[in-house]
Protein backbone atom coordinates (compact mmCIF):
# COMPACT_ATOMS: atom_id res chain seq x y z
CA UNK A 1 0.00 0.00 0.00
CA UNK A 2 1.51 3.30 -1.09
CA UNK A 3 1.89 6.04 1.50
CA UNK A 4 2.75 9.64 0.84
CA UNK A 5 4.35 12.09 3.24
CA UNK A 6 2.10 14.91 4.42
CA UNK A 7 3.49 17.94 6.20
CA UNK A 8 0.62 19.53 8.11
CA UNK A 9 1.04 23.02 9.54
CA UNK A 10 -1.64 24.93 11.40
CA UNK A 11 -2.17 28.35 12.93
CA UNK A 12 -5.26 29.30 14.91
CA UNK A 13 -6.03 32.64 16.57
CA UNK A 14 -5.47 33.20 20.27
CA UNK A 15 -9.07 33.09 21.50
CA UNK A 16 -10.79 30.80 23.98
CA UNK A 17 -12.81 29.06 21.26
CA UNK A 18 -9.79 28.70 18.95
CA UNK A 19 -7.69 27.31 21.81
CA UNK A 20 -10.25 24.51 22.22
CA UNK A 21 -10.15 23.83 18.46
CA UNK A 22 -6.34 23.87 18.55
CA UNK A 23 -6.31 21.25 21.30
CA UNK A 24 -8.77 19.05 19.39
CA UNK A 25 -6.78 19.49 16.16
CA UNK A 26 -3.53 18.57 17.92
CA UNK A 27 -5.12 15.42 19.38
CA UNK A 28 -6.57 14.50 15.99
CA UNK A 29 -3.24 14.90 14.20
CA UNK A 30 -1.43 12.98 16.95
CA UNK A 31 -3.40 9.93 15.86
CA UNK A 32 -2.14 10.27 12.29
CA UNK A 33 1.47 11.33 12.53
CA UNK A 34 4.43 12.65 14.49
CA UNK A 35 4.43 16.04 16.20
CA UNK A 36 7.75 17.60 15.20
CA UNK A 37 7.41 21.29 16.01
CA UNK A 38 4.90 23.49 17.81
CA UNK A 39 2.21 23.47 15.10
CA UNK A 40 3.74 20.97 12.68
CA UNK A 41 2.99 17.29 12.10
CA UNK A 42 4.69 14.84 9.74
CA UNK A 43 2.40 12.04 8.56
CA UNK A 44 2.89 9.03 6.30
CA UNK A 45 -0.61 8.17 5.11
CA UNK A 46 -2.43 6.11 2.54
CA UNK A 47 -4.87 7.91 0.27
CA UNK A 48 -7.80 6.58 2.33
CA UNK A 49 -6.26 7.69 5.63
CA UNK A 50 -5.59 11.14 4.20
CA UNK A 51 -9.14 11.48 2.88
CA UNK A 52 -10.57 10.57 6.30
CA UNK A 53 -8.23 13.06 7.96
CA UNK A 54 -9.23 15.82 5.54
CA UNK A 55 -12.91 15.34 6.35
CA UNK A 56 -12.20 15.51 10.09
CA UNK A 57 -10.07 18.65 9.73
CA UNK A 58 -12.73 20.37 7.61
CA UNK A 59 -15.38 19.63 10.26
CA UNK A 60 -13.14 20.82 13.10
CA UNK A 61 -11.77 24.15 11.92
CA UNK A 62 -13.42 27.49 11.17
CA UNK A 63 -12.30 28.37 7.66
CA UNK A 64 -12.75 32.12 8.24
CA UNK A 65 -10.45 32.13 11.29
CA UNK A 66 -8.10 29.17 11.15
CA UNK A 67 -5.27 28.27 8.81
CA UNK A 68 -4.24 24.69 8.03
CA UNK A 69 -1.74 23.95 5.27
CA UNK A 70 -1.02 20.45 4.02
CA UNK A 71 1.99 19.83 1.82
CA UNK A 72 1.99 16.52 -0.04
CA UNK A 73 5.48 15.19 -0.70
CA UNK A 74 6.63 12.12 -2.55
CA UNK A 75 9.47 9.80 -1.52
CA UNK A 76 11.98 11.81 -3.56
CA UNK A 77 11.14 15.03 -1.70
CA UNK A 78 11.34 13.28 1.67
CA UNK A 79 14.77 11.83 0.85
CA UNK A 80 15.97 15.33 -0.03
CA UNK A 81 14.76 16.92 3.21
CA UNK A 82 17.37 18.94 5.04
CA UNK A 83 16.96 18.96 8.82
CA UNK A 84 19.12 20.79 11.34
CA UNK A 85 18.92 19.88 15.00
CA UNK A 86 16.56 16.97 14.47
CA UNK A 87 16.30 13.75 12.54
CA UNK A 88 15.09 13.33 8.98
CA UNK A 89 11.42 12.41 8.52
CA UNK A 90 11.03 8.66 8.67
CA UNK A 91 8.19 6.24 8.44
CA UNK A 92 7.91 4.17 11.60
CA UNK A 93 6.03 0.93 11.13
CA UNK A 94 4.16 -0.52 14.09
CA UNK A 95 3.89 -4.27 14.04
CA UNK A 96 1.29 -5.83 16.32
CA UNK A 97 1.69 -9.54 16.98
Amino acid sequence: MTKLFYLIIYDLPDTKAANKRRTRLHKLLSGYGKWTQYSVFECFLTKLQFTKLQVKIEKLIKQQEDSVRIYVLDAFAVRNTIAYGSEQPKHNETIIL
